[in-house]
């Protein structure tokens, strides 16, 4: 399929065919998995406020759904197109089953700009987009989340224009959503948070004082600012951050708390803060830390940059951030990889405790669900540091083996239809 034909989506199948050749996984299997199960494109016409139509295109993708119903994110990006979100769907396929979560894994997405659309515009955008996607998505069947441009705000809408075409309130058919409609405690820092519970345990693994410890954080948004903040919290110092304008360094340690309320709610650019010194994102990538966090986009980390790399641990907060070619260079420089079906399962761990509150009409308490994301999130690296011991291969590959097998033990054990 030439649509799927993008660099996002080659990676994610090079990274599976690795892998699948690794564990020697069966042939028909193997062509089943590389594509979506299902893919749905929509056009969304949107009357804008100067009264004129624009027309945009969504996209929701479910790669697999032999474990349960399919979860995954909508992005609202000017990047996003088939391919990418149907790489996105199959890495998180991988990160549910590693996870032991009972889901298959799906994505969505819109091509646009949110910030050039007024509050007005944008929920007309997202309860089209909601209206069209409608015969694939439910609590159980695919269960939405927000992803890079979108939040507890567009949750919301979707969740009220699905529950008005099925005439009651169905707070179960999305993730993320704000408190009031069935949120969760502790929802919109667990990326983040889990991020930060991943890398403790490698620092623990490589007998490294969390006190001594420097982290560098390329990507301000939601996953980096909350990594940055608990990050700090347990003593490490954190001295870079950087957002699509650039980045900021202070080698003795950025005022983390005053940066977020100048940048969060006061709107000023970092580089404008003048906490730091202004660098550039290429310039954090080859700093010399302890822990570098790749929380922006994909691809960050190539051929181009990989030899300068001076980190210790990567910590993958962003999905598919390293290609595979960088990933041997990294290895050959000894840098402990963990990787984004691992390290930024957080997410999709407490919107699943999300989901299971809503079903149940019982809501937990903020310890109860750290507790829990912690128990999960560690239990998923010390399985995957044993395989990759036993096994003898990287963190990478033994993360995506695991999640793989799980997957494929379903497919088997369910058989072929019809």
């Amino acid at each position: 399929m030439n649509e799927l034909d993008t660099p996002t989506f080659r990676l994610a199948v090079a990274q599976f065919d690795r892998a699948a050749e690794a564990m020697n996984l069966d042939k028909n299997l193997r062509e089943r998995l590389k594509l979506p199960q299902r893919s749905l494109v929509v056009s969304l016409p949107v009357r804008m406020d100067d009264g004129r139509v624009e027309v945009f295109t969504g996209y929701r993708v479910q790669h697999d759904s032999s474990r349960g119903p399919s979860k995954g994110g909508i992005r609202y990006h000017p990047d996003v197109n088939l391919g990418e979100v149907a790489a996105l769907a199959m890495w998180m396929t991988w990160k549910c089953a590693l996870a032991d979560l009972p889901y298959g894994g799906a994505k969505g997405g819109v091509k646009v700009s949110p910030k050039r659309l007024s509050r007005a515009e944008l929920q007309r955008l997202t309860r089209r987009y909601a209206a069209e996607i409608f015969p694939l998505i439910g609590p159980e069947k695919d269960v939405p989340a927000p992803d890079v441009g979108t939040d507890a705000q567009v949750m919301a809408w979707i969740m009220d224009t699905y529950s008005q075409q099925v005439g009651y309130a169905v707070p179960g058919v999305v993730t993320g959503k704000p408190l009031s409609i069935g949120g969760s405690l502790g929802r919109e820092e667990a990326t983040g948070r889990g991020v930060v519970y991943i890398t403790l345990e490698a620092l623990r693994h490589l007998k490294i004082d969390v006190r001594n410890t420097t982290v560098a954080i390329q990507g301000f948004g939601n996953v980096g600012s909350h990594t940055a903040l608990i990050m700090r919290e347990c003593g490490a110092r954190v001295i870079a951050v950087s957002d699509v304008t650039g980045g900021l360094y202070n080698p003795a340690g950025l005022n983390i708390p005053e940066l977020l309320r100048r940048y969060k709610t006061g709107g000023e650019p970092l580089k404008d803060t003048k906490l730091g010194d202004a660098i550039t994102n290429e310039e954090l990538l080859q700093l010399d830390c302890t822990v570098l966090v790749p929380a922006a986009l994909s691809e960050q980390i190539t051929t181009r940059n990989a030899a300068q790399l001076r980190c210790r641990v990567l910590v993958e907060g962003a999905n598919g951030p390293t290609t595979l070619e960088a990933d041997q260079i990294l290895a050959d420089k000894g840098v402990f990889i963990l990787p984004d079906v691992l390290a930024n399962s957080g997410g999709v761990i407490v919107s699943y405790f999300e989901w299971v509150q809503d079903v149940q009409r019982f809501f937990w308490k903020a310890k109860d669900i750290q507790e829990r994301l912690q128990e999960i999130q560690s239990s998923a690296f010390h399985r995957t540091l044993q395989f990759a011991t036993t096994q003898k291969t990287s963190m990478r590959m033994a993360a995506l083996m695991s999640g793989i097998d799980k997957v494929a033990q379903a497919h088997l054990q369910r058989g072929l239809y019809p």
